[in-house]
């Protein structure tokens, strides 16, 4: 496989055939390449001859990310995304050998769901992400942040006033704009600092980090809701381990770039696929991840839609705490 080539013809697919065509050439690849992959799948003793569907493609556990090094480059990579983990457990190390691959997943996922970046004005409110390095989410938000070219845009760690301001201005100008939040830090403003933006997009990233009591996902954009006079509460859904992101515009409905797709998994047989509109393990395919692993078996409970969207119901009852974990319905 001409590995060049494949960087560029994921992001030009154009229906699901292309998708699966391109999957199955991954797997092939990542089955020769990706040691702690190759190893995996003779385990389950699946030969990759014997792969022709792409709901047969084996999919790695998560947690191989705290204990293996998943990644098909010899040396190491320069650059490194970490979960941020917690009080006495392992995190999930992503080399990432070509960051380019995953500046363009987000920026043409950016672009597939809301357009041009460059008509909003970005600004991020993530303390918890800023206070620590290898933060995939940050390092996705300071590319946005300077695609947009807006001087407004920008990080913000605890000024909520200024943040406040700042709305107060962008929304007296008119100015397409992108609030994106950790949870807590959002309904912290929300409490603090509430502005009427009919017009403004708040997306919430999940997390609350002990910071807050835990709610439900309603509960919270309800909240976010009345204090920013939005008619919906968008959301993002990513972690560490993948170079792509699925957006919800509302409602909980998360939907994935053509590059990425989402499947379930029975809950008791992780090898078998659950019947549609059960709810299951979320399997992902990441098409992104051309250096470490596609092929994903994450800890969260979701469902999916007939229209291929998804919602995540929560997660697995002995799963890790995840700094990303998105709120439960």
């Amino acid at each position: 496989m001409n590995i060049e080539a494949f960087k560029k013809e994921i992001f030009q697919i154009q229906q699901s055939s292309d998708f699966d065509r391109l999957a199955l050439a991954l797997f092939q690849y990542q089955y020769q390449k990706l040691r702690v992959y190759c190893e995996f799948c003779m385990q389950l003793a699946i030969e990759p001859a014997s792969v022709k569907m792409t709901h047969q493609i084996p999919f790695l556990p998560v947690d191989f990310f705290r204990t293996q090094r998943v990644c098909s480059s010899v040396e190491k990579a320069g650059l490194v995304f970490s979960s941020s983990g917690t009080s006495g457990t392992s995190t999930s190390l992503h080399e990432v050998p070509d960051p380019a691959i995953y500046e363009q997943s987000f920026e043409k996922g950016f672009q597939y769901f809301y357009g041009d970046i460059r008509e909003y004005c970005v600004l991020a409110l993530l303390p918890a992400y800023l206070e620590r390095q290898g933060s995939s989410l940050v390092y996705m938000a300071d590319r946005l942040i300077k695609a947009s070219g807006h001087s407004h845009s920008g990080f913000y760690l605890h000024d909520l006033e200024s943040l406040h301001q700042t709305l107060s201005n962008l929304r007296k100008r008119g100015q397409k704009t992108l609030l994106l939040g950790v949870t807590y830090a959002l309904l912290d403003l929300a409490e603090k600092y509430p502005v009427d933006f009919p017009e403004m997009i708040v997306m919430e990233t999940g997390g609350m980090k002990g910071r807050r009591k835990e709610m439900i996902r309603q509960e919270v954009h309800n909240q976010l809701i009345k204090a920013f006079g939005v008619d919906k509460i968008h959301s993002e859904y990513g972690m560490t381990e993948l170079l792509s992101q699925a957006y919800s515009h509302g409602d909980g409905l998360f939907s994935c770039p053509p590059w990425m797709q989402i499947s379930i998994r029975e809950m008791n047989d992780p090898l078998t696929l659950a019947k549609p509109g059960d709810s299951g393990g979320i399997n992902i395919i990441d098409l992104a991840n051309v250096h470490s692993c596609a092929f994903i078996a994450v800890q969260d409970i979701g469902r999916t839609q007939a229209d291929g969207s998804f919602e995540v119901l929560g997660r697995f009852d002995q799963a890790q705490i995840r700094g990303c974990n998105l709120l439960v319905v």
